[in-house]
C-alpha cells in the first residue's frame, strides 16, 4: 500500500495571482480533487479571470492585484502564478507573514532567485515554490518503495526526454535568454536533490536547435556530480518530430536491491499526452529479475500539485517547521540551475590535437 499524501487539517482560502494555461490546466483542477477552497482570482486580462472563474465556480474576480490584496481573506494562501520577472515585485506587495505559493522557477537566475530568498525572510512569508514533480503520485510510490528498504541504496538516478515539444503554447519563453533549463529541466534537478541532496557539482550542456532558432537552448545534458558511486543524469531533446514511435519520457531509479522505471506519458503528444506507467522490480535470491507494473492513480498534471500547495498549508497551520518544497530548500535548486549554465558556457575539456 501507498500511504496517501499528507494534507493540511484545515484548508485556507485560496486567492490566485495570474489566469495563464497552467493555472487552468492544473492549479484549479488539483485544488477541486483536494476541495481547496479558491476564493478570487486576477489577471491583468479580467476575460481570462472571468473565463476561470466561470469554469471553476471561483465567486471574486479581483479588478486589480492591490484590490485582490486588499480584500484577500486575511488566512488566504497567495497562489502567484505569473513568469519568474514579475515575482519580485509582486511578492513585495503580499502582507508581511502571509503563506504563498510560488511559480517555478525561482526568478530568471540565481541573483533574482537569492532576492526573493531575502525578501521571504524579511517578511517572514511561509513561502514554497512550486516545484510539484516532487508530488507527483508515481514519484511518491517509488519514494515509499525506497523508504521501505526495498530498492535498497539508491546509486543512479537517469531521466530522459525526448519528445516534440509546442514550445508556442508559452509565447512568452520567446523574448528569454534562458528556456530549457530553466523551464523545464529544472523539474528533474529538482527531482534528483530531492532524492539525493545538493550535488558536489554539475556538468552540463544545454543547446539550440535549427527548427527553433527564435528559442534559447531546447535541449540539454546535465550530469549532477554526487561522487564516485552514484549516477544522476538527465537528458533532454525536446525537437524529436518523427512521430511517437521512438519519443520515451521516463525517470528511473536504480537501487542496490531494486529499481523503478516510471514513465511520463503527459510529455508524449503534448498536450494530449499517453498513459503514464509504472514499473518495479525487486531483486530475490537466486532468483531471476521479474519486473512487474503497479496500477498509479493520478498523475504529474494536475494531481501532483495538491502536494505543492499541501506543503504550504501545513507550514501555515503549523503542523510542520517549514514546507518541504520551501524557498529555504529550492534556492539550492536554483544553484544547480545557474551552475549547469556556467558549466554550458565554459564547454568541455578541449582535446589534444597536432598529431
Amino acid at each position: 500500500m501507498i500511504p496517501p499524501l499528507t494534507l493540511p487539517q484545515t484548508t485556507p482560502p485560496i486567492v490566485i495571482i495570474g489566469a495563464g494555461g497552467i493555472v487552468k490546466d492544473a492549479h484549479l483542477p488539483a485544488y477541486q480533487l483536494a476541495n481547496f477552497p479558491v476564493a478570487g482570482i486576477f489577471d491583468l486580462n479580467p476575460e481570462k479571470a472571468q473565463s476561470l472563474a466561470s469554469a471553476f465556480n471561483i465567486p471574486q474576480v479581483y479588478a486589480s492585484l492591490p484590490e485582490l490584496i486588499a480584500q484577500a481573506p486575511p488566512n488566504a494562501v497567495f497562489d502567484i502564478a505569473l513568469p519568474a520577472s514579475e515575482i519580485l515585485a509582486t511578492l513585495r506587495l503580499i502582507p508581511d507573514g502571509s503563506a504563498c505559493l510560488i511559480q517555478k522557477p525561482m526568478g530568471e537566475d540565481l541573483t533574482q532567485a537569492e532576492e526573493i530568498l531575502q525578501l521571504c525572510r524579511a517578511k517572514e512569508l511561509v513561502a514554497g515554490i512550486n516545484f510539484q514533480l516532487r508530488y507527483a503520485p508515481a514519484i511518491l510510490a517509488a519514494r515509499h518503495l525506497l523508504n521501505q528498504g526495498l530498492l535498497g541504496e539508491l546509486v543512479d538516478i537517469e531521466i530522459n526526454v525526448n519528445v516534440y515539444t509546442p514550445w508556442h503554447l508559452w509565447d512568452f519563453l520567446f523574448k528569454l535568454p534562458r528556456t530549457e533549463i530553466l523551464y523545464h529541466s529544472i523539474h528533474y534537478v529538482d527531482l534528483v536533490r530531492s532524492f539525493l541532496g545538493n550535488p558536489q557539482g554539475i556538468y552540463a550542456k544545454t543547446t539550440k536547435h535549427p527548427h527553433m532558432a527564435q528559442l534559447a537552448s531546447v535541449r540539454s545534458n546535465i550530469i549532477m556530480d554526487y561522487g564516485s558511486t552514484v549516477r544522476a543524469n538527465i537528458l533532454t531533446n525536446h525537437c524529436h518530430q518523427f512521430g511517437l514511435t521512438n519519443q520515451q519520457s521516463y525517470i528511473k531509479l536504480e537501487g542496490t536491491k531494486g529499481a523503478v522505471k516510471i514513465k511520463l506519458g503527459l510529455l508524449m503528444d503534448y498536450p494530449k499526452g499517453v498513459p503514464d506507467a509504472f514499473e518495479y522490480v525487486i531483486l530475490k535470491p537466486n532468483q531471476e529479475p521479474q519486473w512487474q507494473t503497479m496500477k498509479i492513480e493520478g498523475s504529474w498534471f494536475p494531481h501532483a500539485f495538491i502536494g505543492a500547495m499541501a506543503q504550504v498549508m501545513l507550514a501555515a497551520e503549523g503542523s510542520i517547521t517549514l514546507p518541504d518544497n520551501s524557498v529555504e530548500d529550492c534556492i539550492y535548486t536554483m544553484a544547480c540551475v545557474e551552475a549547469a549554465y556556467k558549466s554550458s558556457a565554459l564547454g568541455g575539456v578541449p582535446i589534444a590535437d597536432g598529431f
